[in-house]
C-alpha cells in the first residue's frame, strides 16, 4: 500500500523560507500592476510602487488558516523538540541520517533525471547510489562526494517545469509550508517514489529522517515566524522567486549605487549560536496608558552586569535578525540585554502606544521611555542586585527616538528611567528628508523603459532570491545595478510602512482606505496600502489625526528633526553616535551637525556601509560594543 503522507508529513517547505528573511522583506510589495491600475487614491499620485509579479492567491483565507496551524506547530512543538533532538544527536549523527535519507530517495532522482533527458545525471546518481550503498554503509556515509562524483538532484516539480508547467497559484500545505500548484502535484508523485511508502514495517523511516533534516532549520524558522507580524505574506512572496525555475540575468545593465548596494550587506549578519534568540526569557509588563501588556526578551548574565536596552529600527520586532545579532554580541561581551519591538512595530503600537498611529516623535519617544521604565522596574524586581549601569541602544529609527529621549532627560518626569548611556546606530537626523529619499527609491524602476520594466523587476527579485540561497564571497559585490538596489531598499521600508498603516487602520479606521481590512483576506488591502508613500502616510493619515488633537503639520515637521533640539543635545554628554558618511538617510550636512553637537570624540563615522549595511564588519562591531564598554 502506498503511504502518500509518510515521509513528507513534516515537509522542509515550512522552514525553507526562513533562509529568505531579507529576500521576503525586500520583495513583499504585494502589488500587481493589474490591480494598481484599478486603485484610485493618494498612492496613484505620490507613491505608485512598481512591483514584481507574484503567485496568485485565490484561496488566501484557507491558506492563512493552514499557515496559522503550521506556525503553532513549529513554534510550540517542532522547535523545542528539535532543540532537544540536537542535544542527543550531534552534527555527525544528523549528517549520517541525512545521507541515509538521500541515498534511499535515489529512485525518484533516477526517474526524474530520465524524464528530463539528463542522462549524465542518471549515470552520476546511479554511481553515487552504488558507491554509498556499498562503501558508504547503506548510505550513512557519503563516500561518493569524497570521490568527486557529482550530485544531480531532480524531482517531479522540476520535471513538470521542464515540460512547460509554470506555477500560478500559491498553496500552503498542512504541516508542510509554502508551495504552489505545480509543487503540490510534484509532492504527490515524489511521495509515491519514496520506497518506505511501500512497506509498513519501514514507514517510520520517512518522518524520522524528515524531522532530522528539519532539526537544523527549526530555530531560524521559529524566530522568523515569531518576529514577523504577517509571516504568511513574507513566505508567499519569498516562495514565488525562491522556487522559480532557471537562472536570472546576472548582467548589470546600469551603474551601481554604492550606498544602497552596501546597505544590502545587512544580509551577512549571522548568529554565532542559532539557539541564542529563543534562549532568551520572554516577559511582559503592563503599560499604564493602555492597560495592556507589552512583551520583551531578556538575556541575563549570571552576575551583576551593565544592562543594554535595545530599541530596533522602523517596524522591527524584538527578535528581528539585526536586534538579536546586536544582543548576542553584547551578551558575549558581558552585558545583560533587553530587546523591545520598535515603536512602529504592530506589537508595540497595539500594546504600548498612547496614540492611534505613530508619527509625532514627542509622543513616540515618551511612549518608548514609559515602556522602558516599566520594563526596568520589573527587571529590578526579578533580578535584585544584578543590574549594573544602564544603556539605551537604538538602531535607525530606534536611535532617533533614543536621542530624542536624551534631549528630554532633564525635563522628563522624575519617575522615568535615566540611562547612563545613549547609543544611536545610523540614526536619521531629518525624518522628512529620509522618507522622501525612500519614496524615490521605491519609484526608481520608473526610469526603466516601460516595455522592459516588468521583466526587469521580476529579474531583480529573482536575483535577490538566488543570491540569498547560494554561498558567496562576503567580500564580493552584490550583483545589483543602482536602480535594482535602490528599489529593493525602498520596498523594504515600504513593507514596514504597509504594516504600520494596516495596524493603525485596523484599530482606528480613518476612512482613507477603500478596501476592507480583514485579518484572513488581506491581499486587496495590502495592494492598496502599498501604493501609499511615506509622504502619503504623513499627509493623509498623520496630519489629519494630529490636527484633531491640536498639533499642526508645522509642529510635526519640527519634531521630525533632531536639529530642533540642538541646544539640549549639546549639553547631553552621555550620547554616542555610530553612523556612516554614505548613509542615504543623512543629508550632506548631517555628519557635521552630529560632530559639532556631540563632539568628535563621541561620534564615530565610517566611510562605508550605507544604512546599517556594515555592522558585520569587525571595526563597526567593535565600535558598537565599545560604545558601552566603559559602563562595566
Amino acid at each position: 500500500m502506498i503511504r502518500t503522507a509518510g515521509s513528507r508529513s513534516l515537509s522542509p517547505g515550512i522552514f525553507r523560507h526562513a533562509s529568505y528573511t531579507m529576500l521576503a522583506a525586500v520583495l513583499a510589495s504585494c502589488s500587481s500592476t493589474t490591480y494598481q491600475a484599478n486603485v484610485q487614491g493618494p498612492g496613484q499620485l505620490h507613491g505608485h510602487a512598481p512591483a514584481p509579479e507574484f503567485l496568485n492567491d485565490p484561496i488566501e483565507p484557507l491558506n492563512r488558516g493552514i499557515w496559522a496551524v503550521n506556525k503553532g506547530l513549529v513554534v510550540g512543538i517542532v522547535q523545542p523538540t528539535a532543540k532537544g533532538y540536537r542535544k542527543i544527536a550531534p552534527p555527525p549523527v544528523r549528517e549520517s541520517i541525512a545521507n541515509f535519507r538521500r541515498n534511499l530517495t535515489y529512485p525518484g532522482r533516477l526517474i526524474n533525471n530520465s524524464l528530463q533527458g539528463r542522462w549524465k545525471g542518471v549515470g552520476d546518481e546511479t554511481t553515487r547510489f552504488l558507491a554509498n550503498t556499498t562503501a558508504g554503509g547503506l548510505g550513512f556515509f557519503d563516500v561518493a562526494t569524497k570521490w568527486s562524483i557529482p550530485k544531480s538532484d531532480a524531482d517531479f516539480s522540476q520535471t513538470f517545469g521542464t515540460w512547460g508547467w509554470k506555477p500560478s497559484t500559491f498553496v500552503v500545505l498542512p504541516l508542510g509550508g509554502p508551495s504552489d500548484d505545480r509543487n503540490l502535484t510534484g509532492y504527490v508523485f515524489d511521495s509515491a517514489a519514496e520506497p518506505w511508502n511501500y512497506a509498513d514495517e519501514y514507514s517510520v523511516i520517512g518522518p524520522v529522517t524528515a524531522f532530522n533534516k528539519l532539526s537544523d532549520r527549526s530555530e531560524d524558522a521559529a524566530r522568523l515566524l515569531l518576529s514577523e507580524k504577517d509571516s504568511y505574506s513574507l513566505g508567499k512572496y519569498a516562495w514565488t522567486y525562491a522556487a522559480k525555475d532557471g537562472e536570472p540575468d546576472w548582467q548589470l545593465h546600469g551603474p551601481i549605487d554604492r550606498p544602497t548596494l552596501e546597505t544590502l550587506g545587512a544580509v551577512q549578519l549571522t548568529l554565532a549560536d542559532k539557539e541564542f534568540p529563543l534562549n532568551s526569557r520572554e516577559m511582559s509588563v503592563k503599560i499604564p496608558s493602555t492597560g495592556r501588556k507589552l512583551k520583551f526578551n531578556c538575556w541575563m548574565q549570571k552576575d551583576t552586569a551593565p544592562i543594554v536596552y535595545i530599541s530596533p529600527g522602523l517596524s522591527s520586532h524584538r527578535l528581528s535578525l539585526a536586534t538579536v545579532w546586536a544582543a548576542e554580541r553584547l551578551y558575549q561581551n558581558g552585558f545583560s540585554v533587553v530587546s523591545t519591538s520598535s515603536v512602529f512595530q504592530p506589537e508595540f503600537m497595539e500594546q504600548a502606544s498612547s496614540a492611534d498611529l505613530p508619527a509625532y516623535p514627542k509622543v513616540d519617544s515618551r511612549d518608548l521611555h514609559v515602556a522602558l521604565t516599566e520594563i526596568d522596574k520589573l527587571m529590578e524586581k526579578k533580578y535584585p542586585g544584578r543590574l549594573g549601569k544602564k544603556a539605551l541602544m537604538g538602531f535607525s529609527m530606534g536611535g532617533f527616538l533614543g536621542i530624542r529621549i536624551a534631549a528630554d532627560e532633564k525635563s522628563a518626569p522624575s519617575d522615568l528611567i535615566r540611562f547612563d548611556r545613549y547609543v544611536a546606530i545610523n540614526p536619521p537626523v531629518d525624518l522628512q528628508y529620509g522618507s522622501q529619499h525612500l519614496d524615490g527609491y521605491t519609484r526608481a524602476p520608473l526610469a526603466w523603459p516601460e516595455d522592459q520594466r516588468q521583466a526587469r523587476l521580476n529579474n531583480a527579485a529573482h536575483k535577490a532570491a538566488k543570491s540569498l540561497t547560494v554561498k558567496s564571497d562576503p567580500n564580493a559585490v552584490p550583483p545589483f545595478e543602482g536602480v535594482e538596489s535602490k528599489y529593493l531598499i525602498g520596498l523594504t521600508f515600504r513593507l514596514a510602512l504597509r504594516d504600520v498603516i494596516y495596524s493603525t487602520q485596523q484599530r482606528h479606521n480613518m476612512g482613507v482606505l477603500q478596501t476592507p481590512i480583514t485579518p484572513w483576506k488581506r491581499e486587496e488591502s495590502y495592494r492598496e496600502i502599498m501604493n501609499f508613500s511615506f509622504s502619503d502616510y504623513f499627509q493623509k493619515f498623520a496630519v489629519p489625526y494630529y490636527h484633531q488633537k491640536g498639533i499642526s503639520m508645522t509642529e510635526l515637521r519640527r519634531e521630525g528633526k533632531l536639529t530642533t533640539h540642538t541646544a539640549a543635545l549639546r549639553n547631553q554628554k552621555k550620547v554616542r553616535v555610530i553612523t556612516n558618511t554614505n548613509d542615504f538617510l543623512l543629508r550632506p550636512q548631517d555628519a557635521s551637525w552630529l560632530k559639532s553637537t556631540f563632539g568628535s570624540s563621541r561620534v564615530t563615522l565610517f566611510p562605508y556601509g550605507g544604512h546599517m549595511g556594515a555592522m558585520f564588519a569587525p571595526p563597526v562591531t567593535q565600535a558598537i560594543v565599545g560604545s558601552v564598554q566603559d559602563l562595566k
